[in-house]
């Protein structure tokens, strides 16, 4: 692939747009980013706050600890810790400095002041809305679609435009990923300039290891990476990678303030694709080249299987990142287009029913299967052995079966979804 070739423009692009740093869970993070805009434009510090928040939204804020904030979970924690502490210009790592007095100031801001959380009528599967309130002033600022996509900001019901986090923000997803493909990006990974995208990856390598090694020593969630190297051989290069990116989790779902590289909106799904990858070049010893290279297919390969899903759905974004892992293992052992191509078939024919029951610890052992389903789809194809097109949602070719996952999770499992969603809040 040339580097005038329009494709090749395009994936430099997605790359840029998809990896960028977050601290915490990406969905309570979006709200206190929204919260924070919030108090900004309001101009003081409100005195009651309405929340207004899509099922998907709320499924994934539910369970998990939002961090800086001495355990709190919860929409209302994450909106008032973006309106008490937040920096807005930090967009995802917008709680990444807090103080103790700000912690104080969260807990008796819920205790004493209104927050009131509803779910959205829009009908838009991702979208929030942070309303501010100090006396008659009002502001809100609605987020849709994305995590850093601002669509809308108003102040004393007049919409207004914050140029830098409007205009600037907005424009920075609007790639066209319909051209995507297996084989364009085996292609592009050959053939790229490394130089116009090893910077992000450098980081997306510091920042995910290290929150991995923090889940394997300390005590995080259900120790999930801990387990399995205890319980399995440590030396084997397929435990250490699976119990790697499931620490990482464990540790970013407990509340752990290390940030991480996100992948198609998610860091869990950012860790699932990278750490593996990582591990395996080490025990490979890949020179940093061959890293990078794989890290570039394991990182498009999870954003081409997301973009027909969508940000959010009853479709565990694990899966996605799993196999993306096993693209990238496969590359850094030699293999191109036709391996690649089959053992991407292979593990989303072994994991595409694990279902997205919102953020929380077990998201680290499903991360665990699908790095694991990842790996096998690999070796599977390197000893002959492959699922073919007429098994179950399985079709010939691996856009077309890739085509299937994507109708499955966007429209297949949207009543399934909506189940979920029941089952979480109770009803």
């Amino acid at each position: 692939m040339n580097k005038s070739d329009k494709q090749y423009t395009s994936y430099v692009n997605i790359l840029h747009e998809e990896l960028m740093p977050a601290m915490g869970c990406t969905e309570p993070i979006a709200i206190a980013y929204a919260g924070a805009m919030a108090r900004k434009i309001l101009g003081c510090m409100p005195d009651r706050v309405w929340v207004e928040a899509s099922d998907n939204i709320i499924k994934n804020v539910k369970s998990v600890v939002v961090p800086n904030t001495g355990n709190l979970k919860g929409i209302e924690a994450a909106a008032i810790a973006g309106i008490v502490a937040g920096d807005a210009d930090k967009v995802l790592q917008v709680i990444s400095q807090v103080n103790d007095a700000q912690r104080a100031e969260m807990a008796q801001f819920l205790k004493s002041n209104e927050v009131k959380v509803s779910a959205s009528t829009s009908g838009i599967i991702f979208d929030l809305i942070v309303n501010v309130y100090a006396g008659e002033s009002h502001a809100s600022v609605q987020i849709s679609h994305y995590h850093t996509n601002i669509v809308r900001i108003t102040k004393d019901g007049e919409a207004t435009v914050y140029t830098h986090h409007c205009d600037d923000v907005s424009n920075k997803h609007k790639t066209d990923r319909s051209m995507m493909s297996v084989e364009d990006i085996v292609d592009f990974a050959n053939s790229v300039d490394i130089a116009e995208v090893k910077d992000v990856l450098k980081l997306q390598i510091a920042y995910n290891s290290a929150i991995a090694q923090e889940g394997i020593k300390g005590n995080w969630g259900a120790n999930v990476g801990s387990v399995l190297l205890t319980s399995w051989d440590e030396n084997d290069i397929k435990v250490r990678a699976k119990a790697m990116a499931a620490a990482g989790s464990d540790a970013r779902m407990s509340g752990c303030e290390l940030p991480v590289m996100i992948v198609s909106g998610s860091g869990n799904q950012g860790l699932a694709t990278s750490v593996p990858v990582i591990e395996y070049a080490k025990e490979l010893k890949a020179d940093e080249d061959a890293l990078l290279r794989a890290l570039l297919v394991a990182n498009l390969v999870t954003i081409h299987q997301k973009t027909s899903i969508g940000r959010l759905s009853a479709f565990c974004g694990a899966v996605s990142a799993g196999v993306g892992a096993g693209a990238g293992i496969t590359y850094l052992y030699g293999g191109r287009y036709k391996e690649i191509a089959h053992t991407i078939v292979n593990a989303l024919a072994i994991v595409s029913g694990i279902v997205c029951d919102g953020a929380k610890p077990s998201c680290a052992g499903k991360i665990a299967s699908a790095v694991e389903a990842g790996i096998l789809g690999y070796h599977m194809y390197k000893n002959g052995q492959q699922f073919y097109g007429g098994d179950g949602i399985v079709v010939k070719g691996v856009e077309n079966t890739i085509k299937n996952i994507g109708r499955l999770g966007s429209v297949g499992m949207r009543e399934t979804d909506k189940e979920i969603i029941r089952m979480m809040l109770g009803e």
